[in-house]
């Protein structure tokens, strides 16, 4: 089972359960207990994939494109 979580800085994050802490790539170390659940998954694929989707409802299309598409 796999938590889906928040940082502070606001990127959406995932921990296996069971897990103590998590460190965000903004250099924070989060307390999972501490921090609200916001969905619950089973595999790291959907895990992965969930995170994908927050964020992109959360910051809009976060897709890369190439400079010639800009």
């Amino acid at each position: 089972m796999y938590l889906i979580f928040r940082c502070d800085c606001g990127r959406v994050l995932y921990a296996k359960q069971g897990v103590a802490t998590r460190k965000c790539v903004c250099g924070k170390t989060l307390k999972v207990k501490q921090r609200r659940i916001f969905k619950k998954v089973a595999t790291r694929e959907d895990a992965s994939l969930a995170v994908q989707q927050m964020q992109d409802e959360i910051y809009g299309n976060t897709d890369f494109q190439r400079a010639s598409e800009l």
